[in-house]
């Protein structure tokens, strides 16, 4: 028997890499998770590697995979598995310059999905730059003396970082998160990062990170890539709250909400919704609810399909993901 679905509040996995600081705990209500340093929080994910659990209510403690698992037709009727993972990331310091595969090569060498992702810059330190795509042609003989020689930064993209700046990452992009970012990634349900250069960087034993040089070099797209500029967006203007499409491709859509009285929406049989709360609160009614599911920033609510008619209350600004 199908049960009834409601709004299901996340509680994140955290990873504690190097590079990571602590604004995810200060700034993110992110305290409680016991990493340090916090460089990532996976908000919604039931990849194997960091699982999201549900916070209150009938599946409190569970998994979200667990949920899922019970209650497929959560994910509506366009996917059998989850397909993203949505997290937090604060880079204290720079992450590696590095490369992700696609769907078809991650599936036949990895047994994992490949990695499309997209970057919603939360706040940016003055000068923070991060890394997208080479300058010049480039092929396997140059990219690895680049490295050798420790001239691969110069030979990337570095582009200026502020608030509210969006990018999208395609497989086989050249890329790194610079010092100073905090951002909302949203990703396939991937955990799959081929590094090309780690600054020579060595952890708490001193040992370096291992670098995956010749499955970078099958995967890389060494074509130039332009300079990258941010894309115009259209915002809708509503009775209120304002709303921006900031992304869509094939795996998500993201938009950003602006709630300044209300928002209203539905959740339709084909596919759930995901709420990140990156400014502010508020709370979920739904037509089945008795009381809001109550908010703040840091959150995550997972909407699962055929949940119907939402309304959200308060002052506060959304990302809403639709796969």
């Amino acid at each position: 028997m199908n049960k009834k679905p409601v709004p299901l509040r996340l509680k994140p996995a955290g990873k504690g890499y190097m590079w990571g600081g602590e604004r995810l705990k200060k700034e993110y209500n992110k305290a409680d998770l016991d990493v340090t340093p916090l460089a990532e929080s996976w908000e919604c994910s039931v990849h194997p590697d960091g699982m999201s659990i549900v916070a209150g209510g009938e599946y409190d403690g569970l998994t979200l995979k667990d949920v899922i698992s019970s209650n497929p037709q959560f994910l509506g009727s366009k996917s059998d598995a989850m397909p993203i993972l949505i997290k937090f990331i604060d880079a204290a310091a720079d992450l590696s310059i590095q490369v992700h595969p696609d769907d078809e090569y991650a599936r036949s060498h990895e047994g994992d999905n490949g990695k499309t992702e997209f970057w919603y810059v939360l706040d940016a330190e003055e000068g923070a730059e991060l890394i997208y795509g080479f300058e010049h042609p480039m092929n396997r003989e140059k990219l690895r003396e680049a490295i050798d020689e420790g001239r691969l930064e110069g030979m990337v993209h570095h582009i200026p970082v502020h608030k509210g700046d969006v990018f999208f990452v395609h497989p086989g992009t050249v890329h790194a998160i610079g010092k100073g970012i905090v951002i909302v990634e949203v990703q396939e349900s991937s955990n799959l990062t081929y590094r090309l250069y780690d600054y020579n960087r060595t952890d708490k034993d001193g040992n370096k990170r291992p670098l995956h040089f010749d499955k970078a070099a099958e995967v890389l797209d060494m074509k130039p890539v332009k300079l990258i500029r941010q894309p115009q967006h259209m915002v809708r203007y509503y009775f209120g709250c304002a709303r921006e499409l900031l992304c869509r491709c094939e795996y998500f859509e993201v938009e950003r909400v602006q709630v300044t009285k209300g928002f209203s929406f539905s959740v339709l049989d084909t596919s759930f919704q995901v709420l990140l709360c990156i400014d502010g609160n508020g709370g979920l009614e739904t037509d089945e609810s008795n009381k809001p599911v109550r908010f703040d920033k840091g959150a995550c609510i997972f909407l699962p399909a055929s949940l119907g008619r939402c309304h959200v209350i308060g002052e506060c600004t959304l990302l809403k993901v639709r796969c």
